[in-house]
């Protein structure tokens, strides 16, 4: 069993930046990879970035390129997010996620996902 509890949320201006924490506790150690995902009132769950679990693999949907960098500390089972040049449009809940390493799995689907955080609250006001 895992659990993960994000942290870091809260709320900024337009423009800003804000730096999401995601802790993992493991009952076992394994290699995982994790990803971020969002959702906002209304809308469904959305994939924000991904990372395996070396850190030398990241995808990131194409609504957060250039803005948000996805990193990690396996030393410290955390992960990151951070998040620059916010907009109102990321006001969303930020929910973190861990599944198995394997070989040519689709990160960017929430489906292959196996446990999840609570979320965190992220407003961006205008």
């Amino acid at each position: 069993q895992v659990q993960l509890v994000e942290s870091g949320g809260g709320l900024v201006q337009a423009g800003g930046s804000l730096r999401l924490s995601c802790a993992v506790s493991r009952r076992t150690s394994s290699y995982y990879d994790m990803g971020w995902f969002r959702q906002a009132p209304g809308k469904e769950r959305e994939f924000v970035a991904a990372i395996k679990w070396t850190g030398l693999s990241t995808t990131y949907a194409d609504s957060v390129k250039g803005r948000f960098i996805i990193s990690r500390d396996n030393a410290n089972n955390t992960l990151y997010l951070q998040m620059n040049n916010l907009n109102p449009d990321d006001t969303a809940i930020y929910y973190c996620a861990t599944c198995r390493d394997v070989r040519d799995r689709n990160l960017r689907s929430k489906s292959v996902y196996d446990y999840w955080g609570q979320g965190i609250q992220v407003t961006v006001s205008s």
